[in-house]
């Protein structure tokens, strides 16, 4: 059963619904790539981390394509407990500061991004990705501020990157899959494991499994994040030299 999906819609960015559970998720021509556009919908935002609504065992299955195979930005679909805090704490003090990742979830990311830790990973492309990292206390990211500005150096940006690891767990599969296409995808959260189908096939399984509480997020963005081997650092917004969507239909949640 899926709650009610709250709607995310910032500088362009558009999620209509044309029937239920059938949702269209736009950003428009941005040729400047200025400014951040992102078109979310979710079942978490305005709640604080503790509330979240989803804890292994638990199952999501929804129908997706997308208007081209290689757009700027990033998009995907699953479960995250929003460790940056996109909604700027709408729901109290623990969702004003980050936390370190867990999410379960399909993910694309433009050839712009870097999104891995590990080298041997997927950083780019269209792939399946597990995060699990201890549920420290959101209090503790101002420990973090006095090292933001060694981000500067290439040399303590790999420093970082490789003591990263200690704490952030990552699992991930790239999936060869034209996405243009209309697939089904299910993502099966268990406590002890995880698994991925495409069409009702087991494309990716992993014993390592998100912690605590997380929220469903579906979304399309032009954004880019940059955190690789060789230390370079940075984030921004990518130019969208025309519209680009994500089709989705048929959401499913189930207990399993």
């Amino acid at each position: 059963m899926v709650d009610v999906l709250k709607v995310r819609e910032l500088n362009g960015g558009k999620a209509l619904a044309s029937a239920y559970q059938d949702w269209l998720l736009e950003i428009p021509c941005l040729p400047e790539g200025k400014r951040y556009v992102l078109a979310q919908i979710d079942d978490y935002m305005h709640l604080p981390r503790g509330k979240f609504p989803h804890q292994a065992p638990i199952s999501l299955q929804l129908e997706a394509c997308v208007s081209k195979e290689d757009l700027t930005g990033t998009w995907g679909f699953g479960f995250w407990n929003d460790p940056f805090s996109f909604g700027l704490g709408a729901g109290g003090i623990s969702r004003l500061l980050p936390v370190l990742p867990n999410a379960a979830w399909f993910f694309y990311g433009s050839n712009h991004n870097y999104l891995s830790l590990r080298d041997d990973q997927p950083a780019s492309g269209f792939h399946a990705k597990i995060f699990r990292s201890p549920l420290l206390p959101s209090l503790l990211s101002l420990l973090a501020i006095p090292i933001l500005p060694l981000f500067l150096w290439p040399a303590a940006v790999q420093f970082i990157r490789r003591n990263a690891k200690l704490l952030v767990k990552e699992a991930a599969c790239f999936l060869p899959v034209r996405v243009t296409d209309w697939h089904t995808y299910r993502l099966i959260w268990h406590i002890d494991m995880v698994r991925f189908e495409i069409d009702q096939k087991d494309v990716y399984t992993t014993k390592l499994s998100p912690l605590g509480k997380m929220g469903l997020v579906i979304w399309i963005d032009n954004q880019y994040f940059r955190f690789d081997p060789d230390g370079k650092f940075g984030f921004g917004f990518s130019q969208t030299p025309s519209a680009q969507a994500l089709h989705i239909r048929n959401i499913k949640m189930s207990s399993d």
